[in-house]
């Protein structure tokens, strides 16, 4: 294990700092690395030559009576706090960060693509990115216009519901849960769906529908397309992707299951993890919550750690990207993927938008938005649903 470089802590332009708060900083990011209690003789073997185990002891006792060092037991090291985590990780947000080569070349791909499924590619994203950390990852995304239905799939639940699964051009799945007055047969459900999807693309009639299955079909689809109409001119759950749950089952801080699932409650309330990625995107540049920071969003999160943010289209803060995990992170590697991740991003997403010459709308408080060609999907004269066309 390499000494410690107490030099990454030294702030350009700024004072030097004393030595307690380096002794903090030092022991921090060596119990980030290792995990374990780290007691004055091992501190000073990584760094801190210069200084005697007596004098870092004295050190650890001040800084224990300042709620920022822990001794789990009478005759062993020390472990930080929440509180020193918030230190160390403010400091290293204030000081400059280099790439990492490895995770540069994980996010390559992710770099060189122009998208034309941008919800796909978002979903694609958010993946990529729990898989680089390790950790559960949330992402916001921007609402993309002239989205329209691809794709409809229906699956038989009951005698008394159909599960409707609509994929957009866009990539985006939807589900919705339709009511019907008796089971249907999945032949039944395989021909009604032929019908609906010559609703939307046009071409040749299915003809082996009952005059019941036609009449069916009619009222699915005008309920289908009506509730499409909702969710796209409201945002709705769907624009947080969510992914990398089970990375959590490898930390320790997370063995017990009421421990996974009060960490994961953030993940529960929608409007929350909204609200606090669009606190990220309002500030602009990257933040982070450590155990009770998150109070405001989930009071159950209080022994987890969130990371986020923004992302770019062109000159617009879009969206932003967080990951959860165990309050023990590592800080400085995790700041410094964030920052390329977002880069990679935002590179791709500004080239599609150039390239496919598409427009994109973010949330309003105010009223539900459809541009004037979108309010033709539903006919105000006949009362009915037109279908659309690719």
């Amino acid at each position: 294990m390499a000494p410690m470089n107490n030099e990454k802590f030294k702030k350009p332009g700024s004072k030097k700092h004393s030595r307690e708060t380096l002794v903090l900083l030092g022991l921090v990011e060596l119990y980030l690395e290792t995990g374990k209690p780290i007691g004055s003789n091992t501190l000073k073997e990584h760094g801190f030559r210069h200084l005697s185990s007596a004098t870092i002891r004295n050190y650890f006792v001040e800084l224990e009576n300042q709620g920022l060092l822990r001794q789990p037991h009478s005759s062993g090291g020390r472990i930080p706090t929440n509180d020193a985590f918030r230190i160390y990780a403010s400091e290293i947000l204030e000081s400059p960060l280099s790439p990492i080569s490895e995770v540069e070349e994980q996010l390559q791909e992710l770099d060189q693509t122009t998208p034309r499924h941008l919800t796909r590619y978002l979903q694609m994203a958010a993946e990529t990115l729990s898989g680089i950390t390790g950790y559960a990852t949330f992402l916001t995304s921007v609402r993309f216009d002239h989205d329209f239905i691809l794709e409809i799939k229906l699956v038989g639940i009951d005698n008394e519901r159909i599960l409707c699964v609509i994929l957009t051009d866009f990539g985006q799945i939807l589900t919705e849960v339709l009511t019907i007055k008796q089971k249907l047969s999945s032949f039944a459900c395989k021909r009604i769906e032929s019908h609906l999807q010559w609703r939307l693309k046009g071409g040749d009639q299915p003809e082996n529908l009952t005059l019941e299955e036609e009449i069916l079909s009619q009222t699915l689809y005008d309920e289908i397309m009506v509730r499409y109409i909702v969710r796209y001119s409201n945002f709705s759950g769907e624009d947080v992707f969510r992914t990398g749950f089970s990375q959590l089952l490898s930390y320790v801080e997370f063995s017990d299951p009421l421990a996974l699932t009060t960490g994961l409650s953030l993940f529960e309330n929608t409007s929350n993890m909204r609200l606090l990625l669009n606190d990220c995107v309002l500030d602009g540049k990257l933040r982070f919550w450590i155990g009770r920071d998150l109070a405001p969003y989930a009071s159950a999160a209080q022994g987890c750690s969130v990371i986020a943010i923004p992302y770019h289209l062109g000159q617009i803060k879009a969206g932003a990207v967080g990951i959860l995990g165990p309050c023990r992170m590592p800080y400085r590697k995790l700041f410094s993927t964030l920052h390329s991740f977002a880069d990679s991003v935002s590179n791709s997403l500004t080239s599609s938008l150039l390239k496919f010459k598409l427009t994109f709308r973010q949330p309003r408080t105010s009223s539900p938005y459809l541009q004037d060609e979108e309010r033709t999907i539903v006919d105000q004269t006949t009362k009915k649903l037109l279908e659309i066309k690719e």
